[in-house]
């Protein structure tokens, strides 16, 4: 029997969301390119009011702030940075424990979340996580191009490329207890899914849904 602890990132493990501070990085280190801001909010305004979906909007951002096709060098390396900070100043303490905990106990730690890959890996790695399950991001040669690389892995497609990324491992769902980790209900499908779900430091759409299913509810705040 395999076991998996599944975890979500973005404020379930984080304290806050990594997308937008992870544009700030990248813009600092870029600073000569000068990308005016009203430029990145114009996204963001579309997004809020429905004129773009939750894909577009990270492919809009990503070109405005990074160009169609940024240099991976330099991505990594502002990432590997960024990662770092990450792991010092914005990551729960009781995540950490969790994740400890989970391992010590024999499960396989998954992080799976919707942020783009490129950027979630070097995370993980600061964590000591080795398995990640994040939105592609399409890279041709030395250069990554602001276009998804498949699914932007949110809600029901999350669940999607979890069973993807086991059937990949060779790991049978009626040969796995799975734990599933999530702040959001938008993870209500792989929740579901999940042998032991647990609603993290959840929003009040969550929660309700987690009183009403009878899911554990952590605060780690």
């Amino acid at each position: 029997m395999q076991r998996l602890a599944i975890y979500d990132m973005d404020k379930t493990i984080t304290r806050r969301a990594t997308w937008t501070p992870f544009l700030r990085a990248y813009m600092r280190d870029q600073w000569w390119r000068g990308v005016p801001v009203p430029r990145v909010l114009v996204p963001a305004l579309l997004y809020l009011f429905g004129g773009i979906d939750r894909a577009r909007l990270k492919t809009r951002t990503q070109a405005i702030v990074m160009g169609m096709r940024a240099k991976r060098a330099i991505v990594d390396r502002v990432a590997d940075r960024f990662a770092n900070k990450i792991a010092r100043s914005n990551v729960y303490a009781d995540a950490r424990s969790r994740i400890a905990g989970d391992k010590a106990a024999g499960y396989r730690v998954v992080l799976a979340t919707a942020s783009y890959d490129f950027y979630v890996r070097p995370i993980a790695r600061a964590l000591g996580i080795d398995d990640v399950v994040a939105t592609p991001s399409t890279v041709e040669g030395d250069r990554l191009v602001a276009r998804i690389a498949g699914e932007n892995c949110y809600g029901p497609a999350k669940l999607r490329m979890i069973e993807a990324w086991m059937a990949g491992q060779g790991i049978a769902r009626d040969d796995a207890h799975v734990r599933f980790y999530s702040d959001h209900v938008s993870d209500a499908p792989t929740l579901d899914w999940a042998d032991e779900p647990f609603a993290v430091n959840p929003h009040a759409a969550l929660a309700a849904l987690a009183k009403e299913k009878g899911w554990p509810i952590l605060s780690w705040r």
